[in-house]
């Protein structure tokens, strides 16, 4: 019947490759049924779910034929790190007896042991959802987008917000950042956050990250700039980058070491910043030695799953997973992750 309707339909099909894979066909329904029960004997395949590009509009996963854009994008991982908030702006004060988490989407967990502050865009509109668990996340709505197709809001697939408020509210607010020797640390504003990317909460980590290491100096030493982004002193002094990562020819604080090669000057060096970021994650993957957490002595590439694994069995970060790129469905409509059968 399907054939049939096909070629009404004027499909231009070579049907001599088509296979019959029921009763229709013995001998080559016996060949698939034998091959996957092989397969399923060896653990080679399971049932269950998976994170996949998904539309939202349409409920049901988005393949590379239903895509305007994108074509071969698939989901990218991320950990997203529970940094619970200590002060409460007057607008969550409402909250101040559950456990409100900032957070951050990070692909490098391994470096959790070096948060020295948190960022958030000033400008940027973020809200309150709640989880499975009754946590609080304190992310961009885009991000509880994306929590809500992953089964891990209150309502699968529902994302309302408790409470909206603008980043500049949590400015100067005292976090406790797991992981970190820092018994608490303070969030800051970062000026140049994507609103489109990751929860829109970033956790800084200035032994490792370029961009990191230069917004944090900068507030660290120059005055007007602390005034002008209504950062106090007693918020960045103090709080210097942790050695966590061994690196042959670049030492242990390799996002210093790459700053001062490059002759950055200021945390708007955006080009030479992004060419200091890419020769220390790509040093670090491939050369790099934990030196601190479970994981000490071990390669940056072994350690990076390890310390994952830990963080979401402790409660300290759950997974998030987002389009390594931008999709749209047809219809013009953003894609996301979701879980799917």
């Amino acid at each position: 019947m399907g054939k049939a309707d096909l070629q009404r339909m004027g499909i231009h099909t070579d049907w001599r490759r088509n296979f019959i894979t029921t009763a229709k066909n013995q001998y080559f329904d016996q060949f698939i049924r034998w091959q996957f029960h092989h397969l399923k004997a060896n653990n080679k395949i399971k049932f269950g779910k998976r994170y996949t590009i998904f539309s939202e509009s349409e409920r049901q996963p988005c393949a590379d034929h239903d895509r305007g854009s994108g074509e071969g994008v698939g989901p990218q991982e991320y950990t997203g790190i529970k940094i619970r908030l200590l002060e409460f702006p007057d607008s969550l004060k409402q909250f101040s007896e559950r456990n409100v988490f900032l957070v951050a989407g990070t692909l490098r967990p391994e470096t959790m042991y070096g948060q020295t502050n948190c960022f958030v865009l000033p400008e940027g509109d973020y809200g309150v959802f709640e989880m499975k668990n009754d946590d609080l996340f304190i992310i961009t709505e885009r991000a509880a987008r994306g929590f809500a197709h992953q089964e891990m809001t209150k309502v699968d697939f529902e994302y309302p917000s408790l409470a909206n408020l603008k980043g500049q509210e949590l400015i100067g607010k005292k976090v406790k950042a797991p992981m970190t020797t820092y018994e608490f640390v303070y969030v800051l504003p970062l000026p140049s956050i994507s609103m489109t990317k990751g929860t829109a909460v970033v956790t800084s980590v200035p032994s490792d990250a370029p961009h990191d290491f230069a917004m944090l100096r900068d507030l660290q030493t120059k005055e007007g700039l602390r005034e002008r982004m209504n950062v106090k002193l007693e918020w960045v002094e103090g709080f210097d980058p942790i050695p966590l990562i061994d690196i042959e020819g670049m030492g242990d604080l390799c996002a210093k070491t790459a700053v001062e090669e490059l002759k950055i000057q200021s945390h708007k060096d955006a080009a030479k910043l992004d060419e200091a970021k890419d020769k220390c994650y790509q040093m670090g993957f491939d050369k790099g030695i934990m030196k601190v957490g479970i994981c000490a002595g071990k390669r940056v590439e072994d350690a990076k799953p390890l310390v994952r694994k830990q963080m979401i069995d402790e409660g300290t970060a759950v997974p998030y997973y987002e389009p390594e790129k931008d999709v749209t469905a047809r219809t013009g409509e953003a894609c996301i992750v979701a879980l799917c059968d």
